[in-house]
């Protein structure tokens, strides 16, 4: 099933912090990790901040391995994080690493440890962005209906340069019927319907793949379903 849409651009901003990165629970978890055991009186902020201090207590590289022991203990082997604690200081990891699945929470980890080293870690940028869509057809909306993300880079892509990163890296997945790391490359998605034919879609995701979006403004397209979505033909 195609469906057909005029496409419009209503925001873009770059963003430093992902909503809900890290909440309390994480902090505290940290200043344990890191044998400070006295969080109970203190406030969010303060976690925070206590925290972030008592990572600076270690050097760069070994608080690097305990942000990312903590974040991906069952995800990355010993060997694995040390070499990326290192890595890490010079290399933008939430782009650069083989495996897009773990770049939101790479990204999650440079930020913090970037904040807590006052810039001695890469500074990270996401974008977030929204769009406005409206269907050619009533029943166009229904390509959103399972696995969103899909069709909606399809369309994204649409309205950038042939040479998008996107494209060049995943072009059988945007021409074929299985997208399946649209999942890893939109990290945040929220979706508002104002009407049948019309739909609001906030994105947010790494600038590496859609710095391209920050100059498009309105164009039309046409987009698909995952075949395995089982979306309504």
């Amino acid at each position: 099933m195609k469906a057909f849409f005029t496409v419009k651009r209503l925001s873009f901003m770059s963003i430093n912090e992902l909503p809900n990165s890290w909440s309390d629970h994480d902090y505290k978890s940290l200043l344990e990790i890191m044998q400070y055991d006295d969080t109970a009186d203190l406030t969010p902020e303060e976690l925070k901040e206590m925290c972030l201090m008592s990572l600076t207590d270690n050097d760069a590289e070994d608080a690097a391995k305990i942000v990312l022991e903590y974040v991906f203990k069952d995800r990355l082997t010993k060997g694995q994080i040390e070499n990326i604690a290192n890595e890490m200081l010079d290399e933008k990891m939430w782009e650069e690493h083989a495996d897009i699945s773990l770049h939101e929470a790479f990204f999650n980890v440079n930020q913090l440890l970037h904040r807590a080293f006052n810039g001695k870690f890469p500074n990270p940028e996401a974008v977030k962005f929204q769009v406005h869509l409206t269907a050619a057809r009533e029943d166009g909306l229904a390509v959103f209906k399972h696995f969103p993300e899909a069709p909606l880079i399809r369309l994204l892509v649409a309205g950038m340069p042939d040479n998008t990163l996107i494209f060049r890296l995943f072009e059988e997945q945007v021409d074929g019927e299985e997208f399946n790391d649209a999942r890893d490359i939109i990290w945040q998605l929220k979706m508002e319907k104002t009407n049948d034919k019309e739909i609001v879609f906030t994105v947010i995701s790494s600038m590496y793949w859609f710095h391209d979006f920050k100059y498009v403004e309105a164009f039309d397209a046409d987009t698909h379903p995952d075949e395995i979505s089982g979306a309504i033909n």
